[in-house]
């Protein structure tokens, strides 16, 4: 590969980091489908299964630039680089959007994921009983997952560690939002605001506060790493030893995750966070889907159904451009 095409693939490979690092902030919507409907959803996975202590006697064998061409270590540095630029800079965007316009970015992320469901299903080359079964199961699971009731948030650094490890696992599967796992195990705003103070804090040079936040995160870092070594390996056994049914299994995963990303809920159940501090609130814990007509009736508020529908069909089409995008550089790299 000529040094222009080679640089030309890593420039690439960032911006696919960037669409799964924005992916990833929000809950419901998993880096993995972007990963995958770009392109180099194998080849992440193979290279993080490929990490290992066979590399260190590789470099002390053949040098440096063996070890780095080996464990394919531009392709990894070019995609977190994206990631990490991407998560740093959206952090406060989608907190605020969550915050202010919920219908219409669940709106546009649920036209991410119809569009997902479509471009990762076409890829099962035969549907049968076997590969019918996998659908259904993977359906359900993602499905009955959105259903659990998230626990309290915890900054305990133990805690925040394993949360690490277990939501690196969803992060890397299309269709189960890691961002979500970590809202389960209520771990997702002390994660997000551990994001967007330590960019505070750095503006102020509050130093205390880059330590506290810079030390969770650095944690939960630490907890991904350990999580996606051990994960990636079994998930690409599973892709080279029964990959029609693994497909089958991950397009269940994204039609189960339909069930978060609905635009319109009425609350249950809500949960008193911070209680007694300045910063108390309600937040809601409990939810079930209802129509927007319905959810204008309870509410009294608009159901924004036009921007919800635009917004659709602008995530839809975001996904078509993503595919294309992806292809186009797979042939020119």
């Amino acid at each position: 590969m000529s040094e222009s095409k080679s640089t030309r693939s890593l420039v690439g490979v960032a911006l696919r980091g960037i669409g799964m690092g924005a992916a990833d902030v929000v809950p419901g919507v998993s880096g993995g489908t972007i990963a995958f409907i770009t392109g180099i959803y194998e080849e992440l996975l193979e290279t993080i299964a490929g990490l290992n202590f066979g590399l260190i006697r590789t470099w002390k064998k053949e040098g440096f630039k063996a070890m780095w061409k080996q464990g394919n270590f531009s392709f990894l540095a070019a995609l977190f680089l994206g990631i990490i630029i991407s998560i740093a800079s959206l952090a406060v965007l989608i907190e605020f959007l969550l915050e202010n316009y919920t219908i219409q970015l669940w709106s546009f992320f649920f036209g991410l994921i119809l569009a997902s469901i479509w471009l990762v299903g076409k890829t099962v080359k035969k549907w049968n009983l076997t590969t019918i079964a996998g659908l259904i199961f993977g359906t359900v699971s993602a499905y009955l997952i959105t259903t659990i009731a998230p626990v309290e948030d915890s900054t305990n650094l133990f805690y925040i560690f394993i949360c690490g490890s277990i939501a690196v696992c969803a992060m890397i599967l299309p269709g189960i939002s890691g961002s979500f796992i970590l809202l389960l195990l209520g771990a997702y705003t002390s994660i997000l605001g551990a994001v967007s103070n330590l960019l505070s804090a750095l503006k102020a040079s509050n130093w205390d506060l880059v330590f506290s936040n810079g030390l969770i995160l650095v944690v939960f870092v630490i907890g991904c790493i350990v999580g996606l070594l051990s994960f990636s390996k079994l998930l690409n056994w599973l892709f080279k030893k029964a990959h029609q049914i693994t497909i089958a299994i991950l397009t269940g995963f994204l039609i189960g995750s339909l069930n978060k990303i609905w635009p319109w809920k009425e609350v249950l159940e809500y949960r008193l966070k911070h209680a007694g501090e300045i910063k108390e609130e309600l937040v809601p814990v409990v939810e079930r889907n209802i129509l927007p007509n319905t959810y204008a009736e309870l509410t009294h508020q608009p159901h924004f159904l036009v921007q919800a529908c635009l917004l659709l069909i602008a995530g839809i089409l975001l996904i078509i451009i993503l595919e294309k995008f992806g292809k186009k550089t797979q042939i020119n790299s």
